[in-house]
């Protein structure tokens, strides 16, 4: 119990619990419908979206791909043929090669979804080699005074310790370079996370604050990170921030209020075509999904000009990625 409790810092915020609504997230949609601008923004990143996964996949591991360059674990490769009952060699391998495409997609994914969205609403990728001044920066923003820099994770578990540090380090010693090389005077830098809740982070993305507090010292802190997501601070004479934003709070800031809903419309218009879906009685094998894929009670169909039919139930899949609960 003593060694439970003095591993809790006190200071780590409290994350909310994020409740979606299908019924919101669908009448989000109907009013998207009726937005020529938003239908702009998703019609290019839809074919942004289509150029780079279609130039990933023809990268992947194929069919004809030597074994060496698989780098499976032997003990892995036991395990699952012991779960799945194989007697073949052939039944094995039919499970190797979609196995490390998804791996591979996952390593790249972010990346992807960093260089299609930012610059559609208005920001600017930086070219971030390791080593350099930049090299902890994805993105940034120069509006009026304000340099808006921001650091882009995939998922809210993806940091440790060390990387914590070394972000604090990044801003604390490149932040006046960075001012400087924008004209601006104020620093807006973000911790962003592409999916996910607080509530799901393991919460090493809050010891950036942490750390960055202590290496600035109290008199430089004009805004305590403990018990909170943000703070502030000097740098130079100018008052400066840093925000952790987790999921459909970064998209809100990059983007506005429907930002998270255009993309997810212009990832289903790329990567999944209109056709036929399961039908209502469907089990699936993921004991929960049939919940989480289902229209609102009540609503047997619903007609939407972005996305057909069938590609609802894939909306409500994505958007179970940016909350904890998903109600009808």
């Amino acid at each position: 119990m003593e060694l439970a409790l003095a591993r809790k810092n006190p200071n780590i915020p409290d994350a909310k619990h994020v409740a979606y609504s299908k019924s919101l997230i669908l009448k989000s949609l109907d009013a998207l419908d009726g937005d020529r601008e938003a239908h702009r923004r998703i019609f290019s990143m839809e074919r942004e979206f289509q150029g780079k996964i279609r130039a990933h996949i023809s990268a992947l591991p194929a069919a004809s791909a030597k074994f060496k360059n698989f780098n499976t674990s032997p003990f892995v490769l036991m395990f699952y043929a012991q779960s799945k009952n194989y007697t073949k060699i052939s039944e094995i391998v039919g499970d190797i090669l979609p196995a490390k495409r998804f791996s591979s997609m996952e390593t790249s994914a972010g990346r992807m979804m960093e260089e299609v969205a930012l610059p559609v609403y208005g920001w600017e990728i930086v070219p971030s080699g390791m080593h350099t001044p930049n090299s902890a920066l994805d993105g940034r923003r120069v509006e009026g005074d304000v340099l808006k820099v921001v650091t882009l994770k995939s998922g809210p578990r993806c940091l440790n310790d060390e990387m914590s540090e070394n972000f604090a380090d990044n801003i604390f010693a490149h932040g006046p370079a960075w001012l400087e090389e924008s004209g601006a005077k104020t620093l807006d830098f973000t911790y962003g996370v592409l999916y996910g809740t607080k509530k799901q982070s393991n919460k090493k993305d809050w010891h950036i604050l942490g750390k960055l507090a202590a290496k600035l010292g109290t008199n430089n802190v004009t805004h305590s990170p403990n018990r909170q997501w943000s703070m502030g601070f000097k740098m130079g004479q100018a008052a400066s921030s840093a925000t952790v934003r987790v999921g459909d709070e970064w998209w809100g800031f990059l983007g506005g209020r429907s930002c998270l809903l255009e993309v997810c419309c212009a990832l289903i218009r790329a990567c999944v075509r209109a056709g036929a879906s399961d039908d209502a009685g469907t089990n699936y094998e993921i004991s929960d999904l049939k919940d989480i894929v289902s229209l609102p009670a009540g609503l047997a169909e619903a007609n939407f000009a972005i996305l057909q039919n069938s590609q609802i139930p894939w909306l409500l899949f994505l958007m179970r990625h940016f909350c904890d609960e998903l109600n009808d």
